[in-house]
């Protein structure tokens, strides 16, 4: 099952006493916060939970799956997780 936003709201709002709409305010600013910072390629590191990372991939050779033409694919930035020794633990 996927933990979804309202399922996320909802559990604040369960645990905190919150009404539902601050709670859902809570939840979109960590959420911005998050974004933004990535947005500005730096790291996010949430002690206990893991680290979100911005890495960057160069130019390379793709194929086209449906033609089978080969192309070159643009470099982009990618967003990676890596959980930490905690969670890893938790889990396992």
């Amino acid at each position: 099952m996927t933990l979804t936003k309202i399922q996320i709201v909802e559990s604040i709002q369960n645990q905190t006493g919150f009404p539902k709409n601050k709670s859902s305010e809570i939840v979109e600013t960590l959420l911005e916060i998050i974004k933004r910072t990535l947005a500005n390629s730096e790291d996010v590191l949430i002690s206990g939970f893991g680290k979100f990372c911005v890495k960057e991939k160069r130019e390379r050779k793709g194929r086209n799956p449906a033609t089978g033409d080969d192309l070159m694919l643009k470099p982009r930035k990618i967003v990676t997780f890596k959980c930490s020794g905690k969670l890893r633990d938790k889990i396992n």
